[in-house]
């Protein structure tokens, strides 16, 4: 019998179609298993490379031309009605296909097209393959034949079948299978855990009495309750970032449940959980995932020696507790690519913390809302909507999840308690930026937070004395933990300490200024920013002032809704901060926003009404609608890390530790950035700074850069 085979090793090992196929469906198999998807993940495994088993793909292995491996698998799960398996097997390498239409040309790249390929003759495998494996029985679950939930299901398979293709596609070119180290497990952690916070009880104070009944309520309701919906609506200051860890590690451990994962807005954020949880929990425990190498394999490519270090890059989730962003999270969920996909089948399983859940994205609503449903009716998923301004969603998952009613994890009247109310408002009607800034030097302590990088940069530039601080997304991570280690610093010294920020100080952020300056932004907003001030309880609400203003420039037009409708509640409300103004700000959002504004682009509209879209919605699921791309700046530890990029080193470990030293910036910026001669590119779009003199130390990277100014290095 004729041997074929899927790869060639550098030092000329080979190895089989057959153990490829074996190996890679095993894998799938236990990736599947925790959303029972174990029959669709073994055939999968087992069909997406039938296509190897042809003349083309030897000659391809010893430098032939490229050819189509993928479709013969999907058209064998097409003829046995296996779709979703089919959709995932043809889009292994080059991602998920639209499905088209029955009239599509087999030169289109649609599913359709593709399909009326195969049935033409145009990829048909030796039927040696008939004689090696036998493709399994796998009926698909019945919900699946539902348009929506068979879109997230195929999405979950193919997350299954392009991490087990690679995973085992290392194994042979490594020789080895990946080894993680010593990973604990949930018992071990959630053990950490009760040890760490064994030493707040019994609580000193009211404060810490309320934040210790707080922990408490979190880590008994962790234990007894079954998988499910869940919100934790703490108030500033209340401890909720271990309280909703408790929750979530005492939960895992008593359903068996075997990650959890934190999305956070800010990639600030995602800086300070991740080092309080390694402090709790142990480094090898946490992943602090920023973002990633997104590099793909072409649409009729493979794995091959040449790619393999950028593909290694690629994340796939493989710890027990990741913190993530929003974007990363919901785009993925939305997306087509194997790159972003790979990691999916890790939700899983997994306890989802959306902490700041008051911000996911209005224009993009009901598709996340429906994406969280999906994964805690299908994938044994419980999530957790943690914040201290909780949005009214509970008529939307009242929709997805009809019947299912959130469970609240914070203690009745903690919400309510005095020791909570650390803060005075007032209004200051509009400010120019001399003005501002001439309020901000006169006094010794303050934090001021506007909507947009252009206006910080503006107001800093205008602060004067020692102690003067800017913070922005310009910044790379690490630059940013310094500055705001030394601005934890002088507050806790009493020493001058002025702070010009964007919004990524507001949620989260573990500062504490005795008075606040806040640009006009959503109620929600100016209540995060509140929690930035007098956050100990240590000074008194009228010493404590928090500033609302309207600034010298025009906020960003998304923002315009959000503001308009703050203003009309605050018009109304006395206490910014009260239970009614929450709840009227977020029931009048979205009021006039209506329904249409939670699904800007039509994403579930067009899921109902097309054959799996996969392509067109990841198109239309941006939540960041302009294309960003990182730039890593060689400063500290950075310049050794782009040393090792520069010695031709791809790992996932390297790009993760580069990670705390890249800069997002948008499309226009990058190639602003690079007319001027100063990035040196990489294969997966980023760059390198190679002109280290244009990173400021105070504001980063600069927002305008002169052309040709390269040649003058």
């Amino acid at each position: 019998m004729r041997q074929y085979l899927a790869h060639i090793a550098e030092d000329g090992r080979e190895q089989t179609v057959l153990e490829h196929l074996q190996g890679t469906a095993g894998l799938a198999e236990e990736f599947a298993a925790p959303f029972g998807g174990e029959d669709q993940a073994k055939l999968v495994g087992l069909a997406h490379d039938l296509g190897k088993y042809t003349a083309g793909f030897r000659r391809r292995l010893t430098g032939g031309p490229k050819v189509d491996h993928a479709t013969a698998g999907a058209y064998a799960c097409f003829q046995k009605k296996q779709y979703p398996a089919a959709f995932a097997v043809m889009g292994h390498h080059g991602g998920l296909p639209d499905g088209g239409g029955k009239g599509d040309s087999d030169e289109r790249g649609t599913f359709q097209g593709r399909i009326r390929r195969a049935r033409s003759g145009g990829v048909v495998p030796d039927p040696v393959w008939q004689q090696e494996l036998v493709l399994p029985p796998a009926p698909c679950p019945g919900w699946a034949n539902h348009p929506l939930d068979g879109m997230f299901f195929t999405r979950m398979l193919y997350s299954c079948l392009v991490d087990a293709d690679f995973l085992d596609t290392e194994a042979f070119m490594e020789g080895h299978p990946r080894s993680l180290g010593e990973r604990p497990g949930m018992d071990k952690l959630w053990t950490r855990l009760q040890d760490h916070v064994s030493k707040w009880f019994p609580p000193k104070g009211e404060l810490n009495g309320q934040r210790c009944a707080i922990l408490k309520r979190c880590m008994t309701e962790g234990e007894s309750r079954k998988a499910g919906l869940f919100t934790l609506t703490v108030p500033t200051g209340g401890g909720k970032t271990v309280a909703s860890l408790a929750f979530a590690l005492a939960h895992a451990q008593a359903n068996g449940l075997r990650r959890v994962i934190y999305v956070i807005p800010y990639t600030s954020i995602i800086e300070q959980t991740a080092a309080v949880f390694r402090d709790i929990l142990g480094e090898e425990a946490v992943l602090e995932h920023h973002s990633n190498v997104q590099y793909d394999t072409g649409e009729q490519e493979e794995i091959t020696s040449e790619n393999f270090r950028m593909l290694q890059a690629t994340e796939n989730w493989d710890a027990p507790v990741v913190v993530t962003t929003a974007v990363q999270f919901f785009e993925s969920l939305f997306a087509c690519k194997p790159s972003r996909c790979r990691k999916l089948h890790s939700i899983a399983g997994s306890v989802v913390v959306f902490d700041e859940a008051q911000m996911l994205p209005l224009p993009y609503l009901r598709p996340c809302v429906w994406a969280i449903s999906q994964l805690v009716a299908r994938y044994r998923v419980s999530a957790v909507l943690c914040t201290a301004t909780q949005p009214a969603l509970n008529p939307l998952f009242q929709e997805f999840l009809p019947g299912q009613v959130p469970v609240e994890l914070c203690p009745e009247g903690v919400l309510e308690s005095e020791v909570f109310r650390r803060v005075t408002f007032r209004r200051a009607g509009k400010l120019t930026w001399d003005d501002l800034a001439e309020q901000l030097n006169s006094q010794t302590q303050v934090l001021c937070i506007v909507n947009a990088r252009k206006s910080a940069q503006a107001v800093f530039s205008k602060l004067t004395g020692e102690g003067r601080f800017h913070l922005s997304t310009l910044m790379y991570p690490a630059h940013r933990q310094v500055q705001l280690e030394e601005i934890r610093r002088r507050l806790k010294d009493g020493l001058p300490c002025r702070v010009v920020s964007t919004s990524l100080i507001e949620a989260g952020v573990d500062v504490d200024f005795p008075a606040i300056y806040r640009e006009e932004a959503g109620l929600d907003s100016i209540l995060q920013a509140a929690g930035r001030c007098n956050r100990e309880g240590k000074r008194s609400p009228a010493e404590s002032v928090v500033t609302i203003f309207q600034g010298e420039d025009r906020p960003p037009k998304l923002f315009d809704t959000q503001i308009e409708v703050g203003r009309k509640v605050l018009e109304r409300q006395e206490d910014p901060a009260s239970r009614q103004a929450v709840h009227d700000y977020f029931h009048e959002l979205l009021e006039v926003k209506g329904e249409a504004a939670q699904d800007q682009k039509g994403i579930l509209e067009t899921m109902h009404r097309d054959l799996f879209p996969f392509r067109t919605v990841a198109e239309k699921f941006r939540l960041i609608e302009q294309d960003t791309r990182t730039v890593y700046i060689p400063a500290g530890e950075g310049a050794a890390l782009i040393e090792r990029l520069r010695s031709g080193e791809r790992s996932r470990s390297l790009f993760r530790k580069l990670g705390r030293y890249g800069v997002s910036v948008y499309e226009t910026h990058f190639q602003a950035l690079d007319r001027a001669g100063v990035l040196e590119p990489l294969e997966d779009g980023s760059a390198v700074l190679v002109d280290s003199d244009l990173y400021d130390q105070w504001t980063g990277l600069p927002m305008e850069v002169e052309e040709g100014q390269g040649f003058l290095l």
